[in-house]
């Protein structure tokens, strides 16, 4: 870490963000507000959010995760961690991520070995507060979360704060250059960094950040629930009816008119279609019906147990409108195609697919999954489409894949979490 950090013109820079953070304090509790109403949680425990807990762990490891994504990589690095007699406290920002933790961990939270909370706003005192009630022994900060506030009170207190599952993706590098470069010289302020591959680490080298290890990516090393496999096993004959089928994963807004089009143009092919934020599912389920889309939601044929509650609707798509099924949805396909690709903002997660053995499908945008997309293209697992008329030829003619192709991609990238633990102890040294 340079020694000058942080430098004068980033000291001044975090004395007028306070400021600016106290002045949009009212702007921010309206945003909880207004977004309590679509999910009444973004307004409940509103108090952690400022610090204040009724929990009391003493030196658990603190696992900030901000949303459902991040959480899901966390998961088997927190059941290690559990395994090594830890225990956890995670955080989030969005209900998503939350709620995640709360599903996947709900017999360790019951035993007192996990507690999500959310985490706290951007104020110094919020954070004062946080790291003087649990006291972690170090954070884990999954992927790229960059938060002046959490980072100079983490340095203050004497907390290790640890990127984790990192990545620095080269256009958010490209664009830390430029200007005054803040975002970039606060990654010094971390205590390290736990990265995806050597590209990454040459990137947060490059800004500043010591203490880097090449632990590789999380996802490959996720839980997959068998149940939910078990489900789609047992209804799938009756919803695709013997169709090729294929799974829609996290599609983001401003793709939807694209996938549309290409269903409606699609004869004899089943889709799975699953929106990757909550908010969006009514949208979408109005999108499909103006478009003359056979289709119901997954909330209205399936019960609590993903069992078909009558005989299966004559449909063709079917709308994932739940969180944390996506392992079901997977299961009902030959296929998937991973959401985000086809707008500038960048596709999402492929390794869940890839870890059931099913071929992958993506748009032109992925900068944002760089690592593995481009070692899984170049293993023939996913295959890239430029437009929509690539993606209809894909859909339509796939290309061949074979199940030994994905796992050997597969195997040749696991084993993120035993080199995360193995280089954490390393890290707390250095």
């Amino acid at each position: 870490m340079p020694p000058s950090f942080p430098s004068l013109r980033l000291r001044v820079a975090l004395v007028l963000y306070s400021v600016l953070m106290w002045l949009l304090l009212p702007a921010i509790l309206l945003y909880l507000r207004h977004r309590g109403r679509k999910d009444p949680l973004y307004t409940q425990h509103l108090s952690e959010r400022f610090g204040r807990y009724t929990t009391q762990f003493h030196n658990p490891v603190w696992v900030h995760a901000v949303s459902l994504g991040e959480m899901r990589s966390a998961t088997p690095l927190i059941r290690a961690l559990l395994a090594q007699g830890e225990t956890v406290v995670t955080t989030h920002f969005t209900p998503a991520g939350r709620r995640e933790a709360a599903r996947e961990f709900a017999d360790e939270i019951a035993a007192g070995t996990v507690q999500p909370l959310w985490v706290p706003l951007e104020y110094g005192f919020a954070y004062r507060r946080f790291l003087k009630h649990f006291t972690p022994k170090y954070g884990l900060v999954m992927e790229i979360e960059i938060w002046p506030r959490m980072i100079m009170a983490c340095r203050k207190h004497g907390t290790p704060l640890f990127m984790c599952n990192a990545q620095y993706p080269e256009k958010s590098f490209q664009k830390d250059q430029q200007g005054l470069g803040l975002r970039a010289a606060l990654i010094a302020g971390f205590a390290g960094g736990f990265v995806k591959s050597q590209g990454q680490k040459d990137r947060f080298a490059a800004v500043g950040m010591s203490n880097i290890h090449i632990t590789g990516e999380l996802r490959f090393d996720q839980p997959i629930p068998q149940a939910h496999l078990a489900a789609a096993a047992t209804c799938r004959d009756a919803l695709t009816k013997g169709r090729p089928s294929f799974t829609l994963t996290s599609v983001v807004e401003g793709e939807d008119a694209l996938y549309i089009d290409m269903i409606r143009q699609t004869d004899g092919v089943f889709f799975t279609y699953v929106p990757r934020a909550p908010e969006r599912f009514g949208d979408v389920a109005a999108m499909l019906e103006a478009a003359g889309v056979k289709y119901r939601r997954r909330s209205e044929i399936l019960d609590d147990t993903l069992s078909l509650r009558g005989e299966a609707p004559d449909i063709d798509v079917l709308l994932g409108d739940s969180m944390g099924e996506m392992y079901f949805y997977l299961g009902l396909c030959d296929r998937a195609i991973v959401g985000g690709g086809f707008v500038a903002k960048g596709a999402h997660n492929i390794i869940e697919p890839l870890a059931l053995k099913k071929p992958v499908i993506v748009g032109p945008h992925i900068w944002t999954i760089a690592y593995p997309a481009t070692e899984a293209i170049a293993a023939g697992v996913c295959q890239l489409v430029p437009d929509a008329a690539a993606l209809r030829a894909e859909i339509q003619s796939p290309t061949q894949v074979t199940e030994a192709q994905i796992t050997d991609f597969y195997d040749d990238h696991a084993g993120g979490v035993a080199r995360t633990l193995a280089a954490i102890p390393k890290a707390l040294k250095a």
